[in-house]
């Protein structure tokens, strides 16, 4: 069974864990990561989750997961990339992208430039169904339609901002996601 360190908004430890599915008090939180990544064309990874998921079956989302316990977010982020699609990196290719304070958790977002085929990925079929290449414009497309997880007009807008500081371009093609319908 997996465990969570427990941490206050701050991200301070409360020296305290959590099996995976026990209740989260009010002012505790958990880690988790989503990884971005980009290719050289510009374009962003996706996973399908799979029909079999509890939470989200067969939505498609960015990779992600939680930290377990003793765990640190770039390890977390390495694993799960490494577990969910096949794509094992070094650390050092990996960009943090900042934190964001989510409703019981806090959520290190990561950033990875790389060029990989999808064939070339070994998904893990109890997570992933599907992975595929999209431009930022379907992307919005796809949140519009609700396929692709909804994680939040903020949250979207941080990470496409915070990528194009990083590429040294903007992605989104003008696309606007102050305008994306909410959940």
């Amino acid at each position: 069974m997996e465990h969570w360190d427990l941490f206050d908004r701050n991200g301070a430890p409360l020296g305290r864990t959590i099996r995976r599915g026990e209740r989260l008090r009010a002012g505790e939180y958990h880690k988790v990561v989503h990884i971005w990544v980009v290719n050289s064309v510009d374009r962003v990874l996706i996973q399908r989750r799979s029909k079999h998921r509890k939470l989200m079956p067969n939505i498609w989302a960015v990779t992600s997961g939680s930290v377990v316990a003793g765990e640190e977010s770039p390890d977390a982020a390495r694993r799960e990339l490494g577990e969910e699609l096949g794509i094992q990196l070094p650390e050092t290719e990996f960009e943090f992208l900042g934190r964001l304070v989510r409703r019981n958790s806090l959520c290190d977002v990561w950033l990875v430039r790389r060029d990989v085929a999808v064939p070339d990925m070994h998904l893990q079929r109890e997570e992933v169904s599907q992975a595929r290449w999209v431009t930022v414009a379907q992307l919005a497309e796809m949140l519009r339609r609700r396929q692709f997880h909804h994680y939040g007009a903020g949250y979207f807008c941080f990470v496409f901002e915070a990528i194009g500081k990083i590429i040294g371009r903007d992605l989104t093609g003008g696309e606007d996601f102050k305008c994306l319908p909410k959940r």
